[in-house]
């Protein structure tokens, strides 16, 4: 992980873990229950409450205390009346609070806006930034049918689902394949279990099955295959060997000392194996076939840039006015539980060994661009806020999804769950919870040593 995803993960996290608390904070104020403690990360070592107690900066206003904790992993209010990560229920009987203003003593609807409050904040503010993203870039696709040439093979697990260069996407399970920048993500999010392809104008159908699916997974491809992309020069470097042997921008290269290739990748392959030698060069210009020498320099470069597919071909982009992007935006979160949910899912495959897919921090911060880019790190920050929303909701003790349902079943039954039971359940949750972190960044911390 760089210096800037570092500081991209820390600026993404510090404003979800404080908007998050707000989420609770605001609701808990407003119900006129004493919230003690307001912390961007912890102020002792977690879970251990009592252990390292320091803050890098407090300052107190009225009765709540607000800080900077020196432990970088997560946030927290401290409302008085509630088992939380600083009290047990054992702390609850020696607090001096008014009871009126204790959590354990508000009605049980005001405990349940504040419990749910946090993950409501996550929701919101993940519809807002992607209507904002929607509103300001639109949606910019490659359309599979732009992609005449066809695609290339860039993984050997491409070549083991039969794909061959030069095929053409066609359907997958009988479902067109509209954007090409979706294909892989629809192969896996959707398990599919057959690609339509185009072969030389014969349509052909290969099967997918879930070992493969399961291959593509624990290899962590990003991406198998991508269009085949003729080198077609975009621009010249002055006092390079191009420049003298007289490349305009715009040429397309059609083979190099006569070997046909209508890919990138091969041309590049060619002038890099002969350097220092003297090449000829069949290029395409405005229509017209024009031959060319070129002496590869000694670094294996003949001093041009070839265009992207994003420049050769033409991609769509749908812009959405005002109101259309709001509409996006509180549909996208949605979208992406969805999809979370799927890749979930995609953990019983075969071949798949969930232990390396977990991750901690610096999986999440390798999530994130080596370069600094806003829109980048918008995108990351809300789809990361939804699956803390996710993950917050779940019904697991010490997650604001387990005191929700507790506070469901006091509803319902009309009586809160007995504090001993309560007590057992959070310190399960706990366990669980501190298990998971422990594990997810040990495999962190194995993935770096070894690999």
């Amino acid at each position: 992980m760089t210096l800037i995803q570092l500081l991209n993960l820390f600026l993404g996290l510090s404003i979800l873990i404080i908007l998050h608390e707000l989420g609770h904070f605001i609701p808990a104020k407003l119900f006129g229950t004493r919230v003690r403690k307001f912390y961007l990360f912890f102020d002792f070592l977690f879970p251990f409450s009592k252990v390292l107690n320091f803050s890098l900066f407090k300052i107190k206003i009225g009765d709540t205390e607000y800080g900077l904790g020196w432990f970088p992993f997560g946030g927290y209010v401290d409302i008085a009346g509630m088992v939380d990560e600083t009290t047990s229920a054992d702390d609850l009987d020696k607090d001096d609070t008014p009871k009126e203003k204790q959590f354990r003593f508000k009605p049980a609807w005001q405990r349940l806006i504040i419990m749910v409050g946090g993950v409501t904040v996550n929701l919101v503010l993940a519809m807002i930034i992607y209507a904002g993203l929607f509103g300001a870039y639109g949606d910019e696709y490659l359309p599979n049918k732009n992609v005449k040439n066809g695609i290339m093979v860039v993984d050997s697990v491409g070549y083991d689902l039969g794909l061959q260069d030069g095929d053409k996407l066609v359907s997958l399970d009988g479902k067109p394949v509209e954007k090409f920048d979706d294909f892989q993500k629809d192969l896996l999010l959707d398990q599919a279990k057959k690609l339509v392809i185009d072969r030389d104008g014969k349509l052909i159908t290969l099967p997918v099955s879930r070992e493969f699916l399961g291959s593509l997974i624990q290899k962590k491809k990003t991406q198998i295959v991508i269009p085949i992309i003729p080198f077609t020069i975009d621009s010249i470097l002055a006092g390079k060997p191009a420049a003298a042997a007289g490349f305009q921008r715009g040429d397309k290269i059609l083979s190099v000392n006569g070997t046909t290739t209508d890919k990138y990748s091969k041309v590049q392959e060619i002038i890099k194996s002969n350097p220092g030698k003297e090449l000829g060069v069949t290029v395409e210009r405005s229509g017209k076939i024009d031959s060319l020498k070129v002496t590869v320099g000694k670094d294996g470069f003949i001093g041009v840039t070839s265009m992207g597919f994003e420049k050769y071909y033409s991609t769509e982009k749908i812009q959405y006015g005002f109101f259309g992007s709001i509409s996006k935006g509180v549909q996208q979160p949605f979208v992406k539980i969805g999809e979370y949910w799927k890749s979930l899912k995609l953990m019983g495959l075969p071949k798949v060994k969930v232990k390396d897919n977990m991750g901690g921090f610096y999986s999440m911060g390798k999530i994130y661009p080596k370069t600094f880019d806003w829109r980048s790190f918008w995108t990351i920050t809300a789809f990361i806020s939804v699956i803390l929303a996710l993950m917050n909701i779940l019904p697991i003790p010490m997650l604001d999804g387990g005191y929700i349902l507790f506070l469901f079943y006091e509803m319902i039954v009309g009586k809160p769950l007995p504090e001993k039971v309560q007590n057992v359940l959070q310190s399960i949750g706990l366990f669980l919870i501190l298990g998971l972190m422990l594990f997810a960044n040990g495999m962190d911390i194995i993935r770096g040593i070894f690999s």
